[in-house]
């Protein structure tokens, strides 16, 4: 049985949120949103058009997949790493460490309450962190509409990468990497105003 969110605690985030992306709005921080996901070379095929009596297919290879972590402003400056190994939370402090070693102004990253995300390894390093101007916040539980991450990842696998990029790995690889680079560029991505509703 899927657990419910709580309703007080989405309510108390979702006030919380709107007031960093009212401060990201007027430019006093810089707001970004976390999360993983994982390219396979089984390909990303949500819906497709045929003629009667056409035959569509993509040729793929099992076998292989590119782990991708992701921050996304709500206007599409990303920073990213991808991997083959299991993303984990030593990862994913990782590039946190690298993104607040290199900060101009105060950051909030807005994470998911995944294990990785919440972890002893992580909590360990926020107060590092937020001597650099890096914060954590970390959005309640069953909301992924909330992170725009989740965007990302959809326009990457939706729109970025094309049916050839399937082929072989490495041209799956490269696509992938080159999508990354290039958003807010190519892959432009527009994200509609954040709402309190």
């Amino acid at each position: 049985m899927k657990t419910k969110p709580c309703p007080v605690l989405y309510a108390d985030r979702l006030e919380r949120l709107a007031v960093l992306e009212n401060l990201a709005r007027q430019g006093k921080i810089d707001l970004f949103y976390g999360d993983e996901s994982r390219v396979s070379s089984q390909g990303y095929v949500p819906y497709g058009w045929q003629f009667p009596g056409e035959s569509v297919c993509i040729l793929a290879q099992r076998g292989y997949h590119l782990n991708c972590f992701g921050l996304v402003s709500r206007s599409s400056q990303c920073h990213w790493a991808t991997t083959t190994a299991t993303i984990t939370a030593g990862f994913v402090a990782d590039q946190l460490e690298t993104l607040a070693v290199g900060l101009r102004k105060e950051t909030v990253v807005v994470l998911d309450c995944a294990r990785i995300h919440t972890g002893q390894l992580m909590q360990s390093r926020l107060k590092t962190w937020q001597a650099h101007g890096l914060f954590v916040f970390f959005l309640p539980p069953y909301w992924p509409h909330l992170n725009l991450a989740e965007t990302l990842w959809r326009k990457l696998k939706g729109e970025g990468l094309r049916p050839e990029d399937y082929l072989e790995k490495d041209t799956l690889f490269y696509a992938v990497n080159r999508c990354l680079a290039n958003v807010g560029h190519e892959l432009v991505i527009n994200f509609s105003p954040f709402n309190l509703n």
